[in-house]
């Protein structure tokens, strides 16, 4: 990632995300926040209008937390990731165009329109697959990360979850294992504060997940998922620490979604207040907005030019979907199961 210029002799006052990082890599870092919202907004209205079958879960609200932890990685640096997924495999470099097609069942999808929304991956981008299965990315992590360490590869591996999974056994194995043996991965837990339709509040003994992190021996870091810079920071120090060999690290990244906890939620466990209260005080689109009109990296023009190429590549990508050809009944069992190494 390319650093920010700056004069050593000067005090730097200005948040993290403007002193480690260049203009182009935060203005590509909102660009591709207003790409996720508009992804998941597209895929909504595809959804409602019976192009896209079964469901999904949307994470609209919550783009500062996923492109935020991306941002330090590397293409060779790998991901784990959710149900709630859309963000991750877009701040890992995903093309929306592949995505949308693997929502509509086609072939040219990221899995050949076999995975759906809660199981996209492409391991070219270092993107192993999000999971439909609450807490089944936490172990997959830590073997990528044992094996990273045993090839020497200097790799990271970010391991996203929510805060229902902090309650799996899979959450404590993997987070003691890893600290164990030092393996250079990071937990991330993006709190929403509902576990589908329970709080955290109701679920989980402890008010903080990352104060869990102190029982293995691992930071645990509290960050406001909803600002960028905050994130990227929290991230930042988390892959260098991995990266050094000094073990894994617990980021509990504090955010909201605006959705229910997929298409078939009646949304009746939150008041109206609540959510308009978070999309109007903390949404973290509008928060970057206006920090980067403070420090003068884009002004409402050039703002309004990004929205305007993002719209168009979202318009585009639907209808590169709609036109890729369907899997054929036939074939259906191919792309199952890995072919034998010869």
């Amino acid at each position: 990632m390319a650093q920010a210029e700056r004069n050593p002799s000067e005090a730097d006052n200005r948040p993290f995300l403007y002193r480690q990082y260049d203009a182009e890599t935060i203005k590509d870092a909102y660009r591709k926040m207003l790409l996720t919202r508009a992804f998941e907004e597209g895929a909504e209205e595809s959804y409602m209008r019976g192009l896209i079958h079964g469901t999904m879960h949307l994470s609209i609200g919550q783009e500062a937390s996923a492109i935020g932890i991306c941002l330090p990685l590397t293409e060779q640096d790998q991901i784990t990731s959710t149900h709630r997924g859309h963000g991750h495999c877009i701040g890992k470099g995903a093309e929306v165009k592949y995505m949308f097609a693997e929502f509509f069942g086609k072939e040219t999808g990221y899995c050949k329109g076999r995975g759906g929304s809660m199981h996209i991956a492409d391991v070219s981008k270092g993107n192993l697959g999000a999971n439909g299965i609450v807490g089944g990315g936490l172990p997959i992590a830590v073997g990528a990360a044992l094996t990273a360490k045993r090839l020497k590869n200097d790799k990271v591996v970010v391991c996203f979850f929510g805060d229902g999974a902090n309650n799996e056994g899979a959450f404590h194995e993997a987070l003691n294992m890893a600290s164990v043996w030092k393996l250079p991965v990071v937990f991330v837990c993006e709190n929403n504060g509902y576990g589908m339709s329970t709080s955290t509040a109701r679920s989980t003994a402890v008010e903080n997940i990352a104060d869990r992190a102190v029982a293995y021996n691992m930071p645990g870091v509290i960050v406001d998922g909803n600002i960028l810079s905050d994130v990227a920071e929290a991230s930042h120090q988390a892959v260098e620490r991995a990266r050094r060999g000094e073990g894994p690290t617990l980021i509990e990244s504090k955010t909201y979604r605006y959705r229910g906890h997929s298409k078939s939620d009646r949304n009746r466990y939150r008041t109206k207040e609540e959510i308009d209260q978070w999309m109007t005080e903390r949404d973290p689109i509008a928060r970057l907005e206006k920090e980067l009109k403070e420090f003068g990296l884009l002004d409402d023009a050039g703002m309004a030019e990004i929205r305007e190429s993002v719209k168009k590549e979202i318009a585009d990508a639907i209808e590169f979907a709609k036109d890729s050809p369907a899997p054929r009944p036939e074939d259906s069992a191919l792309y199952v199961y890995t072919e034998e190494a010869k």
